[in-house]
């Protein structure tokens, strides 16, 4: 049989089936085909993605968990355009998500998505817009933000901004708006040429692109070279165009903060006053409009008139007279918007001057006692700024009355509208800057001595007490300025002692903020004026901080010097210790007592804490007890050992030393020759101090027994300088001294090794009339003797 032949009217068999419909509805199986080899299996896939996710973030979420992010990151990079499209409809969709944009951080997907944007053959509006809003979601994090700079985003994204579409406008511009919140990309906007789209997009007819543009101006404008592009496109006409239109104000608030931006520009500032700008502003102000545009509208020129150049111009501008009739307004935000322009243009003194002569100040004084707190701040913000370095304004901000048989009495209007008892209670406010500034005030007013004491009635020096443990710098600063001004009267002095500010003043000094530090050794210089203080911040240990300060390079300075000087000066005890020598001018007084050298870091002890000593045997110390009546004080006095108090300590009166006192008055005030009047006080210290001792019997000289025995008699480690009827060099040279300082008599002393110590007098040369010389005064081997200085008796006199 043969073969059939084979009809040749017969169709071949196909190899392909017709596009089957896909139709599911499970989520999971969708984005399995995610990952077919088929591209219209793909684009269909990422069409029923993006109406899926677009329904809600739990679709979305839900797209994350089954896996759907990977294959559509992958998909955006395609070379067909359409189903690169889709990927991006989907993805830029499920980005709005918060979970999924922590995501797609962690993937390398910025690159791919900003290829796409730098497509130029064909652009593709649809793939633009989800682009963007995919760059938009993933710039809200810093590290995409710098991850889009580094590939080069700016650039595409600034073209976009002059894209026909508002939804690629909106995506492009928020993007770019979260980039320059970082400084490098802000720096180089202006470059790219951003601000004229920029500012084309400010009159979009969509509010919220308007927006976005402002707010992008108003980060970007703090830029000086930025504000230079800006002014050369008349940005700020275009501005105030806004400010203008009525309809617009939702839009003033940020328009105001790029107008506050120019005013600090100095060559923008030029250019508006030019312009007339300055004045449009003030129109702007005055001129009907809501409360809360008004309140921005005096916030912008309060933070421009923070610089000089611009307070000058306003000044010109008579804008104090436009704040003082804001101040009358009822709205609670205007008013404390118009305090806060009155503080910044008070830093002006013509300012000062001007709202003074207006009457203005008894009107922010009120607003000290309103129920708003950020009115009451934003008042005594402006009154601090009124009263610094203003005497007028501090001090005599009222009228002076006169009262029959008195002379004009100066009332400050602060205090009679009782502000000082409303500043004193501000100290206590929760505001930091709002204590600041109140004792700012108080300072200020305090300089005048009959507001001090009303100041300090109302128990201001209690009150200061609290800020002083603050650890804001600022109310350090204020409050211890305040101390400085305060402490320069005695009783206030007293006062802080017994409220224990002393001691918070001292930790100061260890503050690391140098300006706190500085104000804290100038309250200390102030508070060391008497002596109680300044041994009680010694005991503190200010001594030793000042001292480790001074030798400090870096850190010592005029004023730690100065405050170390000053607790030296007002504790003589103390300076003889440190440093073994004690000027002419050093008087010593009643309670003064010589501890020994002590070495440097070293604290010296009060006397009240050597009383307390039990018996021991190292060298006693000696006492200066000249009246009776400050011992019997002393007898009060209590210090705090751990929870209880401490019994009194009581000081033995010397009676020897006061019949001393008495003896050397009568007899040696009556010589007229003043050679004659150290010769004979040389020779009475000699008496009382056990005799002349010759130099090679020195050995033999009984002191150390004597002193050991009134120790043992009296069981204290002091020892009454005038119980010692046996003493050597530096007793005497102490009795000297003392003695001297008594009567009036200039002398010094200076202490030396082993026990060696003299006393240095200054007299005219008897050969020589007309100048004069120092001689160390013998008061051990030839008693009243007077030993030129520098010559080798006198050193023979001085070492052994």
């Amino acid at each position: 049989m043969g073969k059939k032949a084979k009809k040749e009217n017969e169709s071949p068999c196909k190899e392909t089936f017709d596009p089957p419909p896909i139709e599911s509805k499970d989520p999971a199986t969708v984005v399995l085909l995610l990952s077919s080899p088929e591209e219209d299996v793909q684009m269909k896939a990422c069409e029923a993605i993006y109406k899926f996710a677009e329904k809600g973030d739990e679709n979305k979420v839900s797209l994350l968990g089954l896996g759907a992010l990977d294959p559509l990151c992958q998909l955006i990079s395609h070379s067909n355009k359409l189903l690169r499209r889709n990927a991006l409809t989907a993805l830029g969709t499920m980005a709005n998500n918060a979970d999924v944009h922590s995501v797609m951080k962690k993937v390398d997907i910025i690159p791919s998505i900003i290829e796409i944007l730098l497509l130029e053959e064909d652009p593709d509006i649809v793939a633009y817009e989800f682009a963007t809003m995919c760059l938009a979601a993933l710039s809200v994090n810093i590290l995409c933000r710098v991850q889009i700079y580094d590939n080069k985003g700016l650039p595409p994204l600034i073209q976009l901004l002059s894209s026909p579409d508002p939804d690629v406008n909106k995506f492009s511009l928020e993007t770019i708006f979260n980039l320059v919140q970082d400084y490098p990309c802000r720096m180089v906007l202006h470059e790219l040429g951003a601000i004229p789209p920029i500012l084309d997009l400010v009159r979009s007819d969509f509010p919220v692109i308007q927006l976005l543009a402002l707010k992008t101006l108003v980060n970007i404008t703090t830029d000086k070279h930025t504000c230079a592009t800006f002014r050369e496109e008349q940005g700020f006409e275009k501005i105030m165009d806004i400010l203008n239109d009525k309809e617009l104000n939702d839009l003033h608030h940020e328009a105001l903060q790029i107008v506050s931006n120019c005013l600090r520009d100095s060559e923008c500032l030029n250019m508006i006053q030019k312009g007339g700008g300055l004045t449009r502003l003030m129109e702007f102000i005055l001129s009907p409009t809501l409360p809360e545009t008004l309140s921005d509208a005096v916030n912008c020129i309060a933070r421009a008139a923070e610089r000089s150049e611009v307070r000058t111009l306003l000044h010109v501008q008579e804008l104090e007279k436009a704040l003082v009739e804001l101040l009358t307004l009822e709205d609670s935000s205007v008013k404390a918007a118009t305090c806060h322009a009155v503080a910044s243009m008070s830093l002006s003194q013509a300012s000062k001057d001007t709202f003074r002569d207006m009457d203005s100040i008894p009107v922010v004084v009120e607003l000290l006692q309103s129920e708003c707190l950020m009115l009451r701040g934003a008042a005594t913000k402006a009154l601090s700024n009124l009263t610094h370095s203003s005497q007028l304004n501090a001090c005599t901000l009222g009228f002076t009355v006169n009262i029959p048989s008195m002379s004009a009495v100066p009332f400050s209007v602060v205090h009679q509208a009782g502000g000082h008892e409303v500043l004193v209670q501000m100290l206590g406010d929760r505001c930091a800057e709002t204590v600041a500034h109140a004792a700012a005030t108080l300072g200020n007013m305090a300089g005048q001595e009959t507001l001090r004491c009303s100041i300090l009635a109302q128990g201001a020096m209690q009150a200061l007490m609290e800020p002083l443990k603050s650890t804001n710098t600022q109310i350090l600063i204020s409050t211890v300025q305040c101390l400085v001004v305060m402490a320069g009267d005695v009783d206030a002095r007293a006062e802080l002692r017994r409220a224990g500010g002393l001691q918070l003043l001292v930790k100061l000094l260890h503050s690391t903020q140098r300006e706190v530090f500085h104000n804290a050794c100038l309250a200390v210089s102030v508070c060391a004026r008497d002596e109680p203080s300044a041994v009680q911040m010694c005991k503190f240990g200010a001594l030793e901080r000042l001292l480790e300060i001074n030798q400090s390079v870096n850190r010592c300075s005029s004023l730690s010097m100065l405050a170390t000087s000053s607790l030296l000066n007002s504790n003589l005890s103390v300076k003889y210790s440190l440093t073994g020598q004690l000027a002419p001018t050093d008087i010593i007084r009643d309670g003064f007592y010589d501890a020994g050298q002590v070495r440097a870091g070293e604290r010296v002890l009060t006397l009240v804490e050597f009383c307390k000593q039990p018996v021991n045997a190292r060298r006693p110390i000696i006492a200066v007890i000249l009246s009776t009546d400050k011992s019997k004080k002393k007898e009060t006095d209590k210090v705090k050992e751990g929870p209880e108090k401490e019994k009194a300590w009581r000081m033995t009166d010397d009676a020897s030393l006061q019949l001393l006192v008495k003896e050397a008055t009568e007899s040696i005030l009556q010589l007229d020759d003043e050679r004659e009047q150290y010769t004979a006080l040389a020779r009475l210290v000699s008496r009382a101090m056990g005799g002349v001792v010759q130099v090679e019997k020195l050995h033999e000289f009984p002191w150390e027994l004597h002193l050991s025995e009134i120790k043992f008699k009296l069981q204290s480690n002091v020892v009454p300088i005038g119980m010692i009827s046996a003493g050597i060099y530096y007793h005497r040279a102490l009795l000297f001294k003392c003695l001297s300082d008594r009567m009036g008599l200039s002398c010094t002393l200076v202490r030396g090794d082993y026990s060696r110590a003299w006393n240095e007098v200054t007299l005219f040369r008897q050969d020589c009339p007309s100048h004069i010389c120092r001689f160390v005064v013998d008061l051990m081997h030839q008693p009243g003797n007077l030993l030129k200085a520098n010559t080798p008796a006198a050193v023979r006199y001085q070492t052994i």
